[in-house]
């Protein structure tokens, strides 16, 4: 079931009480965001997820952006990395993807374009083909080339694409943040839930206010 858990009216209140609930149920690591060796992810932000008239539309996806360009922004006047994911398939390397879901994104489609507003100068494309971003794409290279140490992981789907992502992203040696207010899905089980699991063992989870205020001076 769809929810609109995230609203602009009440992201910020609603976020902070998640974080709580979290730091209730499970001991949140105390590390602390590096700007110089951190890299923005922006997971598959495309209008297949955007867009009110698409079946996968995420209602709590408009008031995320918001957050995400506020992020991105400050990545990129410090001149940090930011790295943005486009998911599209072929039923050749969908694999398991094409029997679980009903349909998939196509290269050339109106939806799966990035939401214009997310594409800077400067910034880095990746396209993929399955939930983890790192699975057969650049994004490792891309990352240890720039000396990047730290992601902030952000976009949708928060229990597919991104928890998958931050998990793979760990098993690499990476440090993962995630905010609490930057990943969006269907509902605020899944929503909750995904980042409570990596809160126990793989991900620091913040919020965005935090991440930007630890950027000034970068």
């Amino acid at each position: 079931m769809k929810t609109a858990y995230f609203t602009e009216d009440n992201i910020d209140d609603r976020a902070q009480a998640m974080l709580s609930g979290i730091r209730d149920r499970v001991k949140v690591r105390d590390i602390q965001v590096e700007p110089r060796h951190s890299a923005l992810l922006i997971l598959d932000v495309q209008r297949y997820f955007s867009d009110p008239d698409s079946h996968a539309f995420i209602p709590s996806l408009l008031p995320v952006i918001a957050r995400i360009e506020e992020m991105e922004a400050a990545y990129t006047a410090a001149g940090l990395p930011v790295v943005l994911t486009r998911h599209v398939n072929t039923q050749e390397d969908a694999g398991l993807l094409a029997t679980w879901w009903k349909d998939l994104i196509r290269a050339g489609t109106r939806y799966s374009e990035i939401e214009p507003a997310l594409i800077s100068p400067g910034s880095i494309v990746i396209e993929k083909t399955q939930y983890d971003a790192f699975h057969g794409t650049r994004l490792e290279e891309e990352l240890r080339e720039r000396g990047v140490s730290q992601v902030v992981v952000t976009g949708v789907m928060t229990h597919l694409c991104c928890e998958t992502t931050a998990r793979s992203a760990f098993m690499r040696g990476f440090t993962v943040l995630i905010p609490m207010d930057a990943t969006a899905t269907y509902n605020e089980d899944f929503h909750f839930g995904s980042l409570l699991n990596l809160s126990h063992g793989f991900a620091v989870p913040i919020l965005t206010r935090d991440l930007l205020a630890a950027l000034e001076g970068a």
